[in-house]
């Protein structure tokens, strides 16, 4: 009987691993499951594992191999070269069966008169041990695009076989503990999409830095997608919460412009490559590659994969430029965030600062330190030192022997998705990558500090600079009776905060999102007419150059900044203060000088519910309330409450709501809860009063603090007579607590008392208020603190 050394991907399951290989195995399964639920998959052939091994019996070649790889010593770079690129040409040198080969040309036939003339396609190799959910191989083994004609394809396969052997191969094989003569290699056949005439990238359905589990992370770039792969872009980022994308919200929670420095097409003419890198056009280079209707179709999709292998995974995707249709053309199992201990909380926390020689984008969220090592080339690796911070334009998989020596890993290009950022999670090593020029800045020899402790951001700090690690054993913490919450308003920090056991967030500052992510005033938005200054008038509109007007820029980035947040802790409540800068403060945006007055004491001054219902910020406000109308209703994300901050007077509230109500955030409707801050005399005095307009109250101990005692918190002269501790202090924090608690309505604390001192959280405790919202830094801590204050009380822990 005829050996079949061809199988088409609807004849496969991943019950054919052995057979095919995982990326095979996997793309089979796909093809046959999920094509009815609407996930595109390139149709195509596996070439079986068995065809690789007649071809080796034949040729008696497995001998040789052996002479070359069992004693091998992958610490010897040298000589694991040397036996690589020999095992290499004994397997591209010996000769394929001519039943694989006929069978072969027999199958490249029937795609072509099923898809015409014109077929194109990938050979990409899968590897019998390859894609499994502890391992990925990924990159390990060589993939060949816009393949055309039957000698092609045999060379290609050819090729994919012969790369069982690469050196990134050999030493990955011997680090995850597999015998190289137990992994046997298949090559997938798949129809080409053309991306290159379109985009393509890479899908997570986890995050990849902190390994929470809610979101779809979507990286994309124009062109085919090995430039993602390999990390030669920095690609556009997306992000989709699962939760609410599954109860039928369909937004874009987050987004991210990369560079896409190049883009990868089909070459023309005479070459002998056939495929190739051009620059990517400014204008190209200046928009996302994607629509949101591109996205979230994307996302769907990876969670349809997602839900039918029960895990996390990791997928590739490719736009069709003609038909413009999207395709998944490969998924395996994440192997490194959904790997991490789940019960442990590891933090690490730079103690100085120094200046910052580059910076991009973070992956993990470690700190190291080392020597600048900066490699132009592969011939440049037997340089490396161990324990060196590898500096290089981008890495390739050749490169990961060395890789895995390294201290930490900086690259000019790419993103969280690329091979330098894959190796390093894997590694558990800090990496900043698209972190661009860092290859001009960092010379040999620098020492460095490499954090990617700080949120999305990657910093590479000058000197070796202090840091530590807090490891917390969570799977006995006992959660106390008060809520514990935190105070966070950088958006970038909220997936990793939102692993600790909190109960949410007690304040989310809109003020960060406004001055980091905005960076203009919002009335400057609206009138960028009224700005004098020609030049900062000309910044503020090229800020919004990619969207309709300078109202939908400040809308988007608002709502995609709270969003992040709200749903990082889903669903655990979020309560967002609106907007609290001083009018020096909002002086400082950019434009802002054309549209705020000069006051003497801005901190009692045009602030908070005052300029929400003033006709000098009233337009202002309504894009606030638009952007987190937007979080809630077209994100789904319902978790989220507002807070007014600063509200002097009853009527001023009455004004406030109405005007919240009238943009479309009407107390109690949708089950919208509106707090005040507590942090005026006045709030305290006519609590009852306020009370009957607000779901709640969060004391802020800072302003409150400062009114009370009449000291300025801002000036040093008389920052001594600056104590939250003060009886004074101590029976306003009662009177809110209680006065809370006799009109039913919720009490919090969101200064920063309890943060500085625990004796301020136990007072709070024993008067019984609700929840008490700190700094990440000082929530495990206070929790267990206030555990044992309850405890004492004869308080229940909650479950």
């Amino acid at each position: 009987m005829t050996t079949s050394y061809i199988r088409w991907f609807r004849d496969l399951s991943l019950t054919d691993l052995p057979l095919v290989g995982g990326k095979n195995a996997s793309l089979g399964e796909m093809f046959r499951e999920l094509l009815p639920l609407g996930v595109r998959v390139p149709d195509g052939f596996a070439v079986t594992a068995q065809a690789y091994r007649d071809a080796l019996d034949a040729a008696g070649a497995w001998g040789e191999l052996h002479a070359l790889l069992d004693r091998l010593d992958k610490r010897d770079t040298d000589a694991l070269a040397r036996a690589g690129a020999r095992a290499r040409e004994i397997v591209y040198g010996v000769p394929m069966p001519k039943a694989v080969e006929q069978q072969l040309r027999e199958a490249w036939r029937a795609m072509k008169a099923r898809f015409g003339e014109d077929l194109s396609v990938a050979v990409r190799s899968s590897a019998t041990a390859e894609d499994l959910p502890t391992a990925s191989f990924a990159g390990q083994h060589d993939t060949y695009l816009n393949i055309r004609g039957e000698e092609m394809l045999i060379d290609a396969v050819k090729r994919c076989q012969a790369s069982l052997f690469t050196d990134r191969a050999i030493s990955y094989r011997t680090d995850q503990g597999f015998d190289h003569f137990k992994v046997y290699l298949s090559v997938a056949v798949q129809q080409m999409v053309r991306s290159d005439l379109a985009s393509s990238g890479v899908i997570f359905t986890i995050d990849t830095e902190s390994g929470h589990p809610d979101f779809v992370f979507v990286t994309a770039a124009w062109g085919l997608g090995e430039n993602v792969v390999q990390g030669a872009v920095d690609p556009d980022e997306f992000y989709v919460h699962k939760p609410t994308y599954r109860q039928g919200h369909r937004a874009v929670v987050r987004r991210t412009l990369g560079d896409k420095q190049v883009h990868m097409v089909y070459a023309t003419g005479r070459t002998r490559e056939p495929v190739v890198n051009r620059p990517t056009p400014k204008a190209d280079r200046a928009r996302f590659c994607l629509s949101d209707d591109d996205v979230l179709e994307l996302a769907g999709a990876a969670i349809a994969i997602e839900d039918h292998y029960r895990r996390p995974m990791d997928i590739e995707w490719a736009k069709d430029g003609p038909d413009g249709a999207l395709y998944i053309v490969q998924a395996r199992p994440e192997t490194a965030a959904s790997q991490k201990r789940v019960n442990v909380l590891e933090e690490y926390v730079l103690d100085g600062t120094g200046p910052v020689r580059a910076q991009g984008r973070a992956v993990g969220a470690k700190i190291a330190t080392g020597a600048v090592r900066r490699i132009v080339g592969a011939h440049a690796l037997s340089s490396f030192r161990p324990g060196e911070v590898l500096v290089a334009d981008t890495t390739t998989p050749d490169w990961e022997p060395v890789m895995k020596t390294a201290a930490a890993i900086v690259t000019n290009r790419g993103g969280r998705t690329c091979h330098a950022a894959i190796v390093a999670r894997e590694l558990g090593i800090p990496a900043v990558v698209g972190a661009e020029r860092a290859t001009e800045a960092l010379k040999d020899g620098d020492t460095v500090t490499v954090s990617c402790a700080e949120g999305a951001v990657g910093r590479v700090y000058d000197g070796a600079l202090p840091f530590h690690k807090d490891v917390s054993d969570l799977a006995g913490l006992k959660k106390p009776a008060t809520e514990i919450m935190v105070n966070l308003g950088n958006p970038e920090l909220a997936f990793q905060v939102s692993q600790m056991p909190c109960d949410g967030v007690g304040l989310a500052r809109m003020e960060f999102i406004v001055n980091e992510y905005i960076k203009v005033h919002p009335m400057a938005v609206l009138h960028p007419q009224h700005i004098r200054d020609d030049a900062v008038r000309a910044q503020v509109e090229a800020l919004w150059a990619q969207y309709a007007d300078g109202a939908a820029y400040f809308v988007e980035r608002l709502s995609e900044g709270v969003g992040t947040i709200a749903a990082a802790f889903w669903p655990r409540p979020v309560i967002v203060r609106l907007s609290d800068f001083k009018s020096n403060e909002y002086a400082a945006l950019l434009g802002g000088r054309d549209f705020e007055p000069h006051e003497e004491n801005p901190m009692i001054g045009f602030r908070g519910a005052a300029r929400y219902v003033h006709p000098a910020y009233e337009e202002a406000f309504a894009l606030e309330c638009i952007a987190l109308r937007r979080v809630r209703e077209a994100m789904g994300l319902t978790n989220l409450k507002l807070m007014v901050p600063f509200c002097r007077r009853l009527d001023e509230a009455r004004r406030v709501l109405q005007v919240m109500a009238r943009h479309g955030l009407e107390r109690g409707k949708g089950g919208l809860e509106v707090y005040v801050m507590c942090e005026i005399p006045n709030n305290v005095l006519l609590i009852d009063e306020f009370a009957q307009l607000f779901d709640g109250f969060s004391i802020g101990s800072n302003d409150l603090t400062q009114l009370t005692l009449g000291v300025d918190r801002d000036s040093a002269i008389v920052a001594e007579s600056f104590d939250e501790r003060d009886p004074g202090m101590l029976k306003m924090l009662r009177l809110a607590v209680e006065g809370a608690r006799r009109n039913g309505r919720h009490s919090g604390i969101c200064g920063q008392a309890p943060s500085d001192h625990l004796e301020i959280a136990k007072y709070l405790v024993e008067l019984g208020i609700d929840s008490i919202s700190l700094t990440p830094d000082r929530v495990l801590k206070t929790m267990q603190a206030v555990h044992e204050i309850e405890q004492a009380q004869g308080r229940a822990p909650r479950d």
